[in-house]
């Protein structure tokens, strides 16, 4: 009978990884693909000055390089939990801080996104003096260096102050590594400043766009463009604090679930909250234009689809 119930236990193990090998296979398989896509949008992005030097797409091209980055860090961390790599600690800090750092860049860089359309469509007569090319950079920087606020308090408290974390090496993961209630208030406040922050400024672009659409000596066209564009940026937003959910969802499956349903809900989350967002999104974004979706087809199709002949809008 034991060995009856050891040959069941076997097959069901082997059962269970086959399909986790699988699963993972299937949602590794658009990541690659999307990885591509993203590479073909920011090489395009390089071969024409106004892609360059005008600020829309100086922040679409920024926009790109920080969800592919995010993208790559999200892949590396969910073959990590699938295969439950455990890995030095201090390997495991800088995926977390790389992680956290581009998440906070992603989620201002839509603000910034919608005051450049909110400036164009707005205030079109300053539109060139306010996305210069060194200030949309500043705008940049000033993003990277707030986005790393949050990264270095975790990184203080750590070194200073964290004793409960004396493993070399574990399961990489934010309640793994990061034990202390501290870690979770720092997380809160500052997730709550970062989203309240943006969907104000996304909101007040989105009704100020709106406004102005609705006048009869604006260009109207151009006005609910803009807004379709903000608009996006609020779905990208909503996503993204979707997106919060999703460590917190899966721990819940670990200890509340089995085996088999957590791993579901693993693929689920990585796939919906992770993989798609950070992938549609650019894609929707940069299609809408019709003078980089002309040369971004030529560029994917390897030069077999020819480019339209058309001028690139700058507002």
């Amino acid at each position: 009978m034991s060995n009856l119930s050891d040959s069941k236990s076997n097959l069901t193990l082997s059962l269970l990884l086959a399909d986790r090998d699988v699963r993972t296979v299937l949602s590794l398989t658009p990541c690659i693909v999307f990885l591509y896509v993203n590479g073909v949008m920011l090489y395009t992005l390089r071969k024409k000055a106004v892609f360059q030097e005008a600020s829309r797409y100086i922040l679409f091209s920024h926009m790109l390089w920080i969800d592919t980055l995010n993208l790559f860090m999200s892949v590396v961390l969910f073959v990590c939990a699938v295969s439950r790599i455990f890995i030095m600690k201090i390997v495991c800090l800088f995926l977390l801080i790389a992680a956290t750092v581009l998440y906070h860049a992603s989620v201002l860089n839509l603000a910034l996104m919608s005051l450049e359309r909110y400036v164009a469509i707005c205030v079109p007569l300053r539109h060139a003096d306010f996305t210069s090319y060194r200030r949309t950079n500043m705008a940049i920087g000033v993003v990277w260096m707030i986005s790393w606020i949050q990264s270095l308090s975790e990184i203080i408290i750590f070194n200073a102050i964290d004793t409960t974390n004396t493993a070399v090496n574990l399961f990489c993961s934010r309640t793994t590594l990061y034990r202390l209630q501290v870690y979770k208030n720092i997380e809160i406040s500052f997730t709550c400043i970062f989203f309240v922050s943006v969907s104000f400024v996304v909101i007040f672009t989105y009704v100020s766009i709106a406004i102005v659409a609705k006048s009869a000596s604006s260009d109207k066209m151009s006005a609910k463009k803009a807004n379709k564009t903000v608009l996006l940026h609020l779905i990208q937003l909503g996503l993204c604090a979707a997106s919060i959910l999703v460590g917190v969802i899966q721990e819940l499956a670990y200890v509340h679930a089995d085996l088999v349903t957590a791993m579901y809900v693993m693929y689920t989350c990585f796939v919906v909250f992770q993989i798609f967002p950070r992938c549609l999104s650019p894609l929707i974004y940069g299609m809408r234009d019709q003078a980089f979706s002309s040369l971004f087809k030529y560029y994917f199709t390897f030069g077999l689809k020819k480019q339209n002949s058309c001028h690139t809008e700058t507002n």
